[in-house]
């Protein structure tokens, strides 16, 4: 039996004009921390490598790993200034054990991890590749439960304007849809 649930960053992911519009939003919403480049000297991308890894580590000034580990399950090791996990906790069937090895990698009182996901849909519109898509007070609860607490949050839609305007489906996706972006400490 084939998983419908997609494990790689392939050429259609990549293509999909949703993802550039996303991964400026989350630059634009990192560029707005009290992080600086001169408070990071190493990060740590959770997930593939995609474009937007590249303009973090310029953003950073600092080179980026990623993971290859499960993440529902592994161990991370390593100390990182800042950690990202955009769009991958909503892929994961237990979010809350990535976020408490997250916790144990971040070093500093600088030490940030940015973490961007989709707010819950309704069912229909919900993507089959999402284990857990979460409300506001899941992603609240999630974080609280890992230890971590919110500096800011914002969401924003990611799709161009006209999409919405394609049908009944897509107009409907105008009000569901949103991604949800945290910047945490883990105090």
């Amino acid at each position: 039996m084939q998983s419908t649930f997609r494990t790689v960053i392939d050429k259609r992911y990549l293509s999909d004009p949703a993802h550039s519009i996303r991964w400026r939003k989350t630059i634009d919403f990192i560029r707005r921390s009290s992080v600086s480049a001169t408070d990071t000297a190493k990060g740590l991308d959770l997930g593939n490598r995609t474009p937007l890894t590249a303009y973090l580590e310029q953003l950073f000034g600092c080179l980026f790993e990623n993971t290859a580990a499960d993440l529902d399950l592994a161990s991370l090791d390593g100390s990182f200034d800042v950690v990202t996990a955009f769009e991958v906790l909503e892929h994961l069937y237990n979010p809350l054990h990535a976020l408490l090895e997250v916790k144990h990698l971040l070093i500093g009182h600088s030490a940030r991890l940015y973490v961007s996901m989709p707010l819950r849909k309704p069912l229909f519109l919900a993507s089959p590749e999402h284990f857990h898509e979460m409300s506001r007070q899941s992603a609240l609860s999630l974080f609280t439960r890992a230890g971590f607490s919110i500096v800011r949050s914002e969401e924003f839609r990611i799709r161009p304007l006209l999409f919405y305007l394609t049908g009944l489906k897509p107009l409907l996706r105008a009000v569901f849809e949103k991604v949800q972006i945290y910047e945490l400490i883990a105090p």
